[in-house]
């Protein structure tokens, strides 16, 4: 590996490095906004996965068919249970993601930053977070935070949830219903709207590749000066003559 590319690997390490740590003190707590927004997101994924099932479910005692009635799983009790079970279990799918903005910082999959660095570690670069590697995946605290206000949320809002599963689904999403007509004052609400396109970002990409140009114009300044003094061709034959 050459000299330059060290420097550069270097400098973005230092960046990125950088970045983390300096995030890691400021803690940024999960608002309620977006609890309830990634709450309802997981709830509606579940909702979905088993809205598809053409079940029929049998009620009632006794070996007389017509006795017993017949429901849909698609709009049974039974169906709400089955989606709440272990929902917030689902929320330690996520991880931090430093470099986003606002509630998108909250995704699933590993995160820019720690992509980059786990790609310079397995080409061999040494990268100090100050935590063991097989750490660098597991849960943050904002996570595990998030995970234990979405079991208050679940505890406290079960009855509006129900209330939404049996009455309001045909007319209201249950963003709208749980999160901006219950959960939520109207001044805390501006997170349920922010969507990731891609551009949602603290820190500009031009910075990193600012490093990358600024490691080319010192390389460069170090050739010129180094470069040695050599004697024209010209000059060189007319010794020669004068010998």
């Amino acid at each position: 590996m050459s000299r330059f590319v060290i420097l550069v690997v270097c400098g973005i390490v230092c960046t990125l490095c950088g970045r983390l740590q300096a995030d890691d003190y400021l803690l940024e707590e999960p608002t309620s906004c977006e609890v309830c927004k990634y709450f309802v997101n997981e709830l509606q994924d579940r909702l979905d996965e088993t809205g598809k099932s053409k079940e029929i479910l049998r009620t009632g005692h006794g070996l007389d068919p017509k006795k017993r009635k017949k429901i849909a799983y698609k709009t049974s009790e039974l169906r709400l249970v089955d989606a709440m079970e272990g929902i917030c279990e689902r929320i330690l799918q996520y991880n931090v993601h430093k470099e986003r903005k606002g509630s998108l910082r909250f995704a699933k999959g590993r995160s820019e930053t720690i992509e980059t660095l786990q790609g310079l570690v397995a080409k061999g670069v040494k990268v100090d977070l100050g935590i063991p590697y097989d750490l660098w995946d597991e849960p943050s605290v904002e996570v595990t935070l998030m995970k234990k206000q979405c079991e208050r949320m679940l505890e406290e809002y079960e009855d509006t949830i129900e209330d939404w599963y049996f009455n309001k689904q045909s007319s209201k999403d249950l963003l709208s219903y749980l999160c901006k007509e219950n959960v939520l004052n109207k001044t805390n609400q501006a997170c349920l709207a922010e969507q990731w396109t891609g551009k949602e970002k603290k820190y500009d990409d031009t910075d990193d590749d600012a490093v990358v140009e600024s490691k080319k114009k010192r390389k460069g300044k170090k050739k010129k000066k180094k470069a040695p003094k050599s004697e024209s061709s010209d000059a060189k034959a007319a010794n020669k003559d004068e010998l």
